[in-house]
């Protein structure tokens, strides 16, 4: 190791990384909404289309915890161009061919390729952020998904158009231009990770189980926060245009408040940090998932548009927190070793999220009105707001003698750096002591 003041990397890796999340995210948002558009013109039913984008949640259940083991004991970024590779020939094959069942296989191949780049990008960042850290790197790292889900859906809008018989054409256009946007991805994936961090990496001597990891204190309060807030998000995105509907509310207008809500999550993770200086995480964490689950259940009221504008940007302020924080929660919480594994279980829970949300909304929907499902989101953030009030699990430094881990590797913040070094002798020039003058671990004194 050499005498610098800050060993780790710069944080250049960092905004390559979210510019490539963008360009993906936004390739599968822009995607998405084809996928369905394209299945229709081919001859599907409601059913059918919810069988097909069911499908891209379902596959990645499977194959998560293998990815996220491989993680662990290996590299991350050989994941992220595999991702954008799958993504790509998913976008582009589901906008070529012409049965359901194929468009059905290759919307799961997206789908795999998506879970492929989150787990790869969400691990590297948390090995090669220093603990205080992780919370601004992983809000930043979640603006290319918010980027992303704002720009792709605007974009396969301006392309699809059922005008003339038309939409079996432009659908498949803008799956071939998703393909093409996600390819630009690559281009922003190099020197993503550093090999002083994988190099760093705890040599384990085997898996931890599965068990294990959901049983340490914070994994599961992750997961479930997690969980809660990507449903709320999904659900807003499908049911909003439903009450837009029965409230007579213009479809332009409904996007322009989705927008909105998108626009207000971007702009809760570039003040994250400050936000966390102010409230302190699990202060933050509590009271957003309040404040979300009270703003949920209010748009199942008959509000004016102006007042549903302002509850929407709002909550989407309030929902930018939860995913950030609860990846923080898991990396902190998870055994050494495991802790792209803990990582691949909670994307698991945001894919099992991701497929009973809709459904279970879809039931209480039809049962009770459309406004029904906004209630048990907000009950579903409310609940999730004790989990975080609970507590994390093991949030401080390592014991003293252990190993660093990958959420805690040699990036030590600076000035722990610095206070560290000053409170040694150094030889003349500023050169640090004899590295074979002290094998013994760092103490806290």
């Amino acid at each position: 190791m050499t005498g610098r003041p800050r060993p780790g990397p710069g944080r250049g890796w960092l905004l390559r990384l979210v510019i490539a999340f963008a360009f993906a995210q936004g390739a599968v948002s822009m995607a998405r909404p084809a996928v369905s558009y394209r299945a229709l013109a081919l001859g599907a039913d409601e059913t059918a289309v919810g069988v097909i984008a069911g499908v891209y949640a379902l596959l990645p259940l499977f194959v998560a915890v293998p990815l996220g083991r491989r993680t662990d004991h290996g590299r991350c970024a050989p994941l992220l161009p595999l991702g954008v590779l799958l993504i790509s020939g998913g976008c582009a094959l589901s906008g070529l061919v012409s049965s359901l069942p194929a468009m059905a296989a290759w919307s799961g191949v997206m789908g795999l390729g998506h879970l492929c780049f989150v787990i790869g990008a969400q691990s590297i960042v948390a090995r090669q952020s220093a603990p205080r850290e992780q919370d601004r790197n992983f809000g930043h790292f979640t603006i290319g998904a918010s980027l992303g889900q704002l720009i792709g859906p605007i974009a396969a809008g301006a392309l699809i158009s059922g005008q003339g018989g038309a939409l079996g054409r432009t659908s498949a256009l803008a799956l071939l231009v998703s393909a093409g946007v996600c390819a630009v991805a690559l281009t922003s994936l190099w020197r993503i990770e550093h090999r002083r961090t994988t190099d760093a990496r705890p040599r384990t001597g085997g898996k931890v189980p599965v068990r294990t990891i959901l049983g340490t204190r914070g994994v599961p309060a992750g997961i479930l926060i997690s969980m809660a807030v990507l449903s709320a998000t999904d659900i807003l995105t499908a049911y909003l245009p439903v009450v837009g509907e029965h409230r007579s509310i213009a479809p332009a207008t409904v996007g322009l408040l989705l927008s909105l809500r998108a626009a207000a999550t971007i702009a809760c993770r570039l003040v994250m940090t400050p936000l966390l200086r102010l409230l302190g995480r699990r202060a933050l964490l509590t009271t957003s998932c309040l404040l979300a689950g009270l703003l949920c259940a209010g748009v199942a009221l008959p509000v004016s548009v102006p007042v549903l504008a302002v509850m929407l940007a709002v909550l989407g302020f309030c929902l930018g927190v939860g995913q950030p924080l609860s990846m923080t929660t898991v990396v902190r919480a998870a055994p050494d070793g495991a802790r792209s594994t803990a990582l691949a279980l909670r994307l698991t829970g945001n894919r099992l999220g991701q497929v009973a949300a809709p459904a279970a909304a879809g039931l209480i929907a039809g049962a009770v009105g459309v406004a029904a499902p906004f209630v048990l989101l907000g009950v579903g953030l409310v609940a999730a707001a004790g989990l975080g009030l609970r507590g994390e699990g093991r949030t401080g430094p390592a014991p003293a003698g252990s190993e660093p881990a990958e959420g805690r590797t040699e990036q030590a913040p600076a000035d722990e750096v610095v206070s560290d070094r000053s409170s040694r002798r150094s030889a003349p020039g500023g050169c640090p002591r004899d590295r074979h003058a002290d094998r013994s671990p760092r103490s806290g004194g």
